[in-house]
């Protein structure tokens, strides 16, 4: 029985180490080791500059498909578009007055990874990457309207001036079809969130209904120097009161297999998700939205809301609200965007124990003002938390290592008798009111905990830059030095070492080696989550430590012989 808990804890070991290998694996480009799937034919995104022409399709109330117009006017007899770029006090964006649409943002609190003063680029138009914000209108009757591809005519400020709040910008289409559309941005000073006004002008004889749409379009490519030892999510979501949060796989897009609420009569948002930022469009609880999400070419995708139609009677206007998001995944600061935008910060499986842990760590680090000690201190709180747990734990162990000579003995004795042996062996559990999987269940236990944490600090922004000390000057990418691996290996080691070898030399034997290759791996690993486990494995072994010596069990190392 005792090397049935053994191996429960070897085989729940083995596993994370073999997810956590197949998902770097995934993350640095190469095919998945251990869980392969298809991979998705992929062309490099068009060239700078380029304007997708993401033509959305919506179904109406009929059924039928309905394309979403891109023929504003031939592009050879529309004006030569213009790049606006405007700056606030915590991100420059760049505008393109062909369709008012975002092209290009930067924040200026955030570099990108390895590259100090040279500020993080989420949407862009490069070479590189396709990642727009666009908008326009519709024509259910297939009548031309003005588009994303429509150029527009800009007024308005292009910087926050000191002492003000707000910066306005306006962009206003030439009439198309009787109708005028004027695009209103409000941006606020320390915030990602950009107020949008869409304004439907009818300057015609007849009424309109037009509907609008409100886009993402982005290329289907992995970030370059995304940190982490994990594949992270990247792509399209759609929030629905109804259904809530719902991630879609460029990968399904393209074999149109993606599955998500295509309506919405309560509002929602439509984001483009990555680690560590996001962008959204989100409208209120008023407005009912249609929902689409498709492949516009070989390796670009849109995801699109679009809301019903509106009557504008001759000479009179209707103006539609929205709010559109640009920025870093904090967490406190998307609750307050929009209702479930919080849940861009993806933790899986474990968001209802990750989210009280990530509440904890932010009021531990107003607390003290660094986030390094923030974890150091919030894996103290949760080993208080679990001492009553360790201590059962760690008391069956002691109990089980005293008997672990008479039971070696039975091992000798009935080798060539099984049933024999087993039922020896439960004679001396029931004596000394050993239960040999005692060791094993609160640990088992704290599992999930433990991984819920692992996720709140690869997940979460705030350690993107942030130092701890002297030479860990940001915890979200590697120990330049090395160092805390170092560590992380010998406390595992020693860890280790504190524990009872098996009778089986080849258990022995994993028993060490295991630990190494784990141990090996943090070397990759960003150092918030490195400086975690040393925390962990600090305080086990002086916990360890502490429970053996009260049962009067000295510790002692257990060094295996490799030979």
């Amino acid at each position: 029985m005792n090397d049935i808990r053994r191996t429960i804890l070897w085989v729940v070991f083995a596993l994370s180490s073999i997810l956590l290998w197949d998902k770097w694996q995934v993350h640095n480009g190469r095919p998945a080791t251990f869980f392969p799937s298809p991979a998705a034919t992929a062309q490099g995104p068009q060239g700078a500059g380029a304007a997708p022409s993401a033509v959305p399709a919506a179904t109406g109330a009929s059924g039928a498909s309905a394309l979403l117009p891109g023929q504003a006017a031939p592009a050879a007899l529309q004006p030569a578009s213009e790049r606006i770029e405007v700056t606030t006090d915590v991100m420059k964006l760049v505008f393109d007055t062909r369709g008012g649409s975002i092209i290009h943002s930067e924040f200026l609190a955030y570099d990108e990874a390895g590259r100090p003063g040279k500020p993080f680029v989420l949407l862009d138009d490069s070479r590189e990457r396709i990642y727009q914000a666009q908008s326009g209108l519709a024509n259910p009757q297939g009548a031309p309207l003005p588009t994303h591809e429509t150029v527009m005519q800009f007024s308005g400020e292009r910087a926050l001036k000191d002492g003000e709040n707000t910066l306005t910008l306006r962009f206003e289409s030439p009439e198309i079809g009787g109708v005028r559309l004027v695009k209103t941005y409000t941006l606020e000073r320390g915030s990602y969130v950009i107020h949008t006004a869409h304004e439907i002008i009818n300057g015609g004889q007849q009424p309109v209904s037009p509907q609008l749409y409100v886009q993402l379009v982005r290329d289907g490519g992995k970030e370059a120097g995304e940190t982490g030892f994990y594949s992270t999510f990247t792509g399209p979501a759609f929030y629905t009161p109804e259904k809530k949060y719902q991630k879609v796989e460029f990968k399904d897009i393209a074999k149109g297999d993606a599955s998500y609420q295509k309506t919405s009569p309560n509002g929602g948002y439509v984001a483009m998700v990555q680690h560590y930022f996001a962008s959204a469009w989100a409208f209120d609880e008023q407005t009912a939205l249609e929902n689409s999400a498709r492949q516009v070419s070989p390796n670009l995708y849109a995801a699109t809301m679009l809301t019903q139609p509106r009557l504008v009677a001759p000479g009179a206007s209707e103006t539609l609200n929205a709010r559109l998001f640009i920025g870093p995944q904090i967490e406190t600061v998307l609750e307050h965007v929009a209702p479930g935008l919080e849940l861009v910060k993806d933790y899986g499986w474990f968001t209802i124990l990750s989210k009280p842990l990530y509440a904890l760590l932010n009021w531990l680090h107003s607390l003290l003002g660094n986030w390094g000690w923030a974890i150091v201190a919030l894996v103290v709180l949760l080993k208080i938390a679990f001492y009553w747990l360790n201590a059962k734990a760690y008391a069956s162990m002691a109990k089980m290592k005293a008997i672990s000579p008479r039971i070696t003995a039975l091992r000798e004795r009935y080798k060539d008798k099984p049933q024999d042996m087993q039922r020896e062996m439960m004679r001396i559990y029931r004596e000394e009111k050993v239960n040999p999987l005692g060791g094993c269940l609160p640990i088992l236990i704290q599992i999930p905990v433990f991984i819920a944490l692992y996720w709140v600090l690869l997940s979460s922004v705030e350690m993107r830059g942030a130092p701890w000390i002297l030479w860990v000057t940001d915890l979200s990418v590697k120990d330049p030095y090395y160092i805390l691996p170092l560590v992380m290996a010998l406390t595992t080691l020693f860890q280790t070492a504190l524990n009872p070898l098996p009778p089986d030399p080849m258990q022995a034997k994993m028993m060490w080696i295991m630990p190494l290759v784990f141990s090996v791996m943090f070397f990759f690993f960003p150092a918030g989550l490195v400086l975690y486990w040393i925390t962990n494995n600090i305080l086990t072994i002086a916990q360890q430590w502490i429970i053996n010596t009260r049962l009067g069990v000295p510790p002692q190392f257990n060094l295996p012989k490799f030979k």
